[in-house]
């Protein structure tokens, strides 16, 4: 298996393997990876002649310094999972340097609001970094396809109007959410949560589920008392926020509209772990 920490290793190696000539899929990552970005993996085998994973802990999209400092880095165990998908992938696990070459902060981005709502209310800045990092991940790989998962689907929807604003070449391809065996969506921060927390955090997937069920007679707003009600219930939580939004504009709904796609949208402290999880409502 081979594994980059410099880019123009990367490059170098793509062009004597003619690989920078053929389908390239890309799984960007921040390490500690599970099942679910395994599953990215699987997919860009299927449908690219290579496969590039990234490993990398961007700091310029994390809004509280003990969060970065308490992220779980775990390469080695990372590319000992990799192997079991394919020894071909290919791991580019760059330094701060090769990616900000001495200059780390994050480029301002206009994504037509999308960078305004949920994420973006709560963590200042944090998509600026995601599509400064990605940026420049995109021009480090040069990927034909990249693959998100979708339990992060607001930088989804931020990813694909970068690369529409920026005029990238490369498509982006969302999917589906793993999730442990009790609901709780795979996430690299369950590693902080004890066997307890984890158990107990079944309740944010079952207070979706209860959600879309609502949904279907009950107005958004009624849904939102409902779901607020739900964690006031369970002191080991703290609800940052719940959200009915339009897929497309991300926008809070007010009044439902037949026409429009609708998802839930939630962000959880666990112990100050902080989780989040997202379903399609219609």
């Amino acid at each position: 298996m081979h594994i980059f920490s410099k880019k123009v290793d990367l490059s170098n190696h793509l062009k004597e393997n003619n690989l920078d000539k053929s389908s390239v899929g890309f799984v960007p990552t921040m390490g500690a990876l599970h099942a679910g970005h395994l599953s990215l993996l699987k997919k860009s085998i299927e449908n690219n002649a290579a496969t590039i994973i990234s490993i990398f802990v961007n700091p310029t999209q994390f809004n509280n310094p003990e969060d970065l400092k308490k992220y779980p880095r775990t390469l080695e165990s990372d590319v000992e999972k990799i192997k079991t998908i394919s020894e071909k992938i290919l791991v580019y696990a760059p330094t701060i340097e090769d990616i900000y070459e001495g200059n780390t902060k994050s480029e301002h981005y206009n994504f037509d609001g999308l960078e305004n709502q949920m994420e973006g209310k709560f963590r200042p800045g944090h998509f600026d970094g995601v599509g400064t990092v990605v940026k420049r991940l995109f021009e480090i790989v040069n990927p034909t396809n990249a693959y998100f998962g979708e339990k992060d689907f607001q930088q989804l929807q931020i990813v694909k109007k970068l690369v529409e604003k920026e005029k990238l070449s490369v498509t982006i391809i969302g999917c589906p959410i793993f999730r442990e065996k009790n609901g709780l969506a795979m996430s690299s921060r369950n590693e902080r949560l004890s066997e307890n927390e984890k158990k107990e955090a079944s309740i944010i997937f079952k207070t979706l589920n209860e959600a879309k069920i609502l949904f279907g007679t009950k107005s958004a707003k009624e849904v939102a008392k409902y779901v607020t009600k739900s964690f006031s219930n369970h002191p080991i939580f703290e609800l940052e926020y719940f959200e009915i939004a339009d897929e497309a504009s991300l926008l809070t709904c007010k009044r439902k509209n037949k026409k429009k796609k609708y998802r839930a949208f939630i962000a959880v402290f666990v112990n100050k772990i902080r989780l989040i999880d997202t379903i399609s409502l219609n």
